[in-house]
């Protein structure tokens, strides 16, 4: 590393990789509320000035805000990759789908997409979802039919159980 570059801010495209990465690595490891809201909130400082502006970032923004905690989360979270699939970014529309159950779990509705898998009663599950959509609309937003989502449920819920 260069001494004199060792206090120059990142660009703002490599802090949100950054950002996106730590907040996926904090999913598996069991992140604090601390250090969750401080990937969210610096997002949304980046936005306010002006750096998410095409398809990757708005992809990787939307990353970390799924990994947050709250409803403004997943609601900004969806906005983000939304935005991102408008741009062009494929793999975004995944995350869209993501972000929309995750955020209706968080509203007490159940999910649209069955991509969530959560603890109820101490055993994992997808919770209700909306019997109305299809795995036709999953497939459009890259997203497994339900059969395989319940299936690693059911994996999941081995695996734990030893």
């Amino acid at each position: 590393m260069d001494p004199d570059n060792e206090f120059l801010p990142e660009d703002p495209l490599t802090e949100l990789s950054r950002l996106a990465s730590e907040a996926i690595e904090g999913q598996a490891r069991g992140a604090t509320s601390a250090e969750r809201r401080r990937r969210c909130d610096r997002v949304l400082e980046l936005e306010a000035q002006g750096h998410i502006t095409d398809e990757r970032a708005y992809f990787l923004a939307g990353l970390v805000m799924i990994c947050g905690e709250s409803v403004a989360d997943f609601h900004h979270a969806h906005r983000f990759a939304r935005r991102a699939t408008e741009l062009g970014d494929e793999r975004a529309w995944t995350l869209r789908a993501m972000a929309w159950d995750r955020l209706l779990i968080e509203l007490g509705r159940p999910q649209h997409f069955g991509t969530q898998i959560i603890r109820i009663g101490g055993r994992w599950s997808l919770g209700e979802i909306n019997p109305r959509v299809t795995d036709w609309e999953r497939a459009l937003f890259g997203v497994p039919p339900l059969y395989v989502q319940l299936q690693r449920v059911e994996e999941l819920q081995r695996s734990e159980q030893g």
